[in-house]
């Protein structure tokens, strides 16, 4: 735990002449930035379902740095010494404070109150973000696989399927989602309506853990999101791309 404080710290000393007594905070920031670029090759493989434990390797990894981060700032004395983390600030809140001790120092809507109100809006924000996607995402997933088990495994009409091994893929492609039941789809509609509900539940977590702990959460989650969103249009972007060579190809086959 002293190397990360060390670290956040000098962190901090580096942002300090640009961002005061916030600088910290920012540090925290930028360190939570640090972890999930150095997570984001197994985020990928995750998307990409290369492996079933791929998905759960980036939250597992991350755990050990949340409880570091946790112990950083809940600690009085770090290797001995006075935890110099404790007397910095994000604005008028305390990165060591609590919600309730924002709620002793003001009420909601004092100096400290105010920043708590904002981290757990944009929290909020966030989490209403995920949600939106999840649905989306899982009732994209649903239609697919309700249109591949209606459609069957014919071919379409003037259509060549292509060769090598990008039809293999798009063939096995086909396959699976037509292998898809009607009682996995309902399983993966329900799903769709309750899983993204899950990420409000990181607001919850930042209401009892120090405000430099929330930052983290608000970073991971923000970043999480939006990893998966790029990664998502990356992965739409090479399908139309594809489906157009394959439309090419069609073309001068027929021609």
């Amino acid at each position: 735990m002293s190397v990360f404080t060390h670290l956040v710290a000098e962190l901090g000393r580096l942002l300090e002449p640009v961002l005061a007594q916030s600088a910290t905070a920012a540090a925290i920031v930028l360190f939570t930035v640090l972890v999930r670029l150095a997570l984001h090759p197994l985020s990928r493989a995750a998307f990409r379902g290369a492996t079933p434990a791929a998905g759960c390797l980036p939250m597992l990894l991350q755990l050990p740095v949340f409880f570091v981060m946790y112990q950083a700032f809940s600690s009085a004395e770090v290797g001995g010494k006075a935890n110099e983390l404790l007397g910095h600030r994000l604005f008028a809140a305390p990165l060591g404070a609590r919600w309730t001790d924002a709620l002793g120092e003001g009420g909601p809507f004092g100096a400290q109150g105010l920043v708590f109100l904002g981290l757990f809006g944009a929290i909020a924000v966030v989490a209403a973000w995920s949600a939106v996607r999840g649905r989306r995402t899982a009732a994209s997933v649903a239609a697919a696989a309700a249109a591949a088990k209606a459609a069957g495994p014919k071919k379409p009409a003037g259509r060549v399927a292509p060769k090598g091994k990008a039809g293999a893929k798009a063939g096995a492609g086909v396959g699976v989602m037509a292998e898809v039941s009607a009682e996995q789809q309902e399983v993966m509609r329900k799903l769709g309506g309750v899983l993204p509900l899950l990420s409000f539940g990181t607001l919850i977590t930042a209401g009892v853990v120090p405000l430099a702990a929330g930052l983290y959460l608000l970073t991971t989650t923000a970043w999480s999101v939006a990893e998966r969103a790029w990664l998502q249009y990356r992965k739409e972007r090479a399908e139309r791309s594809a489906e157009q060579a394959t439309q090419q190809a069609a073309e001068r086959a027929a021609a």
